[in-house]
């Protein structure tokens, strides 16, 4: 399938994450902690003609068993390629992979390292943490449409990273559940809430939940706001200009106070992945996730037996007109010690080879490289490209559409306060405004 062109989208100079259909026919269908400024020069260095060799440090935040695994497989997989270049890999916990980025970057950080798209690529890219890698880009470049080029340059033009796979959030469910208990997809809120109705009256937990990682709850108010006061105001709220007391902000949370009743008790407390297997264990209706949930899926019947939907809407006006669907790829460190080894092996991960080695390990996410043979995806893949195509626009999640500081010192305490006490939201969207001013006007 040939790629369609993409659209182009005007936005902050400095974000740039609107991606959409060339993306998709790609696919087959207060500042942080103040960061010393590091020189690094105006040209990017061109990788050797000879055959790389020797050792290429990765630092990696794969540590859940199913990701880990795959990116193994890529990693074995360019090995095979260039059999004279090693991979040393350097595993850590994902949330403690995320607050030490800082002082990772500053200090000897592995040659590679995975990262994300968005703001927290471009922070970095300027402050001289990164390198620049336009002679991957030099490489690679024809295997991605103008939309994935834009997503993977700084805030200079230059290219500082490579994707790998995008991912989109939606509603999971399991179909043998609807199709026992007669439940019909929502595609509007009052269907939703009735359906939340419905389920907790059969003795189901309608809605699985757990934030005890702290992300998750960013999901859940990013698609409430897009969907309640479309996709501009959201992504003016998180680039700092609009108000967090504004009217609009609060009526995005009366609709998720309405269905927090729904939620399944001890969220606080609990991971991701546990509330992920109450949804494959047929305890929980539903489960807001991105489509990582279905790695927990690990019997072939449950996971054939998994489906989503599209977060319903709330206003008209914005419809379903916007999905959450974050891309995940590599950036090079500052001074890396085999930058051309590492070259090869960034070249090998913005290959559709290197795309399909850790789809074929775990096929929850999308291919994003242009070429990419889709008739090996699974149902589910299938229909998040159809999801990620039907989009207007595409949001990379809050903590990378944001100022990093202020989702994680801010954002994130303050939806658990929320969660803890719903009734307190005016008090704690005036704390949330007070910090956003001091974190985005420092």
């Amino acid at each position: 399938m040939s790629p369609e062109s993409p659209r182009v989208f005007q936005g902050p100079t400095v974000d740039r994450r609107i991606m959409l259909k060339g993306l998709l026919g790609a696919a087959g269908v207060a500042a942080l902690p103040t960061l010393a400024a590091c020189s690094s020069s105006s040209k990017s260095p061109t990788s050797t003609n000879g055959a790389a060799s020797g050792t290429v440090s990765l630092g990696s935040n794969a540590s859940d068993a199913v990701p880990k695994k795959a990116f193994q497989a890529v990693y074995d997989a360019f090995q095979t390629k260039s059999p004279g270049v090693s991979v040393k890999v350097n595993t850590k916990d994902h949330q403690t992979f995320q607050a030490d980025i800082n002082s990772y970057l500053q200090g000897t950080p592995d040659d590679v390292f995975t990262w994300f798209a968005g703001y927290r690529m471009q922070f970095f890219a300027a402050k001289g943490l990164s390198n620049k890698i336009n002679d991957v880009w030099d490489s690679i470049g024809s295997s991605f449409p103008s939309s994935v080029h834009d997503l993977s340059k700084g805030a200079d033009g230059n290219y500082y990273f490579v994707p790998i796979y995008y991912y989109p959030w939606a509603v999971f469910y399991r179909k043998s559940v609807f199709a026992a208990k007669g439940y019909t997809v929502p595609t509007t809120w009052n269907d939703f809430v009735t359906l939340c109705e419905k389920m907790k009256n059969d003795g189901l937990t309608p809605i699985a939940f757990g934030d005890t990682d702290l992300w998750p709850a960013m999901g859940t108010f990013d698609y409430l706001n897009m969907r309640t006061n479309g996709y501009q105001f959201h992504m003016d709220l998180l680039h700092g200009k609009a108000a967090w007391t504004d009217a609009k902000v609060k009526k995005a949370f009366s609709y998720w106070t309405q269905i927090l009743p729904f939620h399944q008790a001890g969220y606080i407390g609990r991971k991701w992945e546990d509330a992920a297997l109450t949804l494959i264990q047929k305890k929980a209706g539903m489960y807001l996730c991105g489509s990582f949930a279905a790695q927990q899926a690990t019997n072939p019947a449950d996971l054939a037996d998994l489906d989503f939907f599209a977060f319903p809407a709330i206003d008209p006006q914005w419809g379903q007109d916007s999905v959450e669907a974050p891309v995940d790829g590599f950036m090079l460190s500052r001074s890396p010690k085999n930058r051309t080894a590492a070259v090869k092996l960034l070249e090998f991960i913005g290959s559709t080879a290197g795309e399909g080695a850790y789809l074929k390990v775990d096929p929850s996410y999308n291919a994003i490289a242009n070429g990419y043979d889709t008739s090996s995806y699974n149902a589910l893949q299938t229909k998040a490209a159809a999801l990620f195509g039907a989009a207007q626009h595409v949001s990379q999640f809050m903590d990378r559409d944001a100022n990093p500081a202020f989702t994680s010192t801010v954002m994130q305490p303050q939806l658990q306060a929320y969660l803890q006490n719903p009734g307190n939201i005016d008090s704690i969207l005036t704390q949330i405004q007070n910090q956003q001013q001091a974190i985005y006007n420092s």
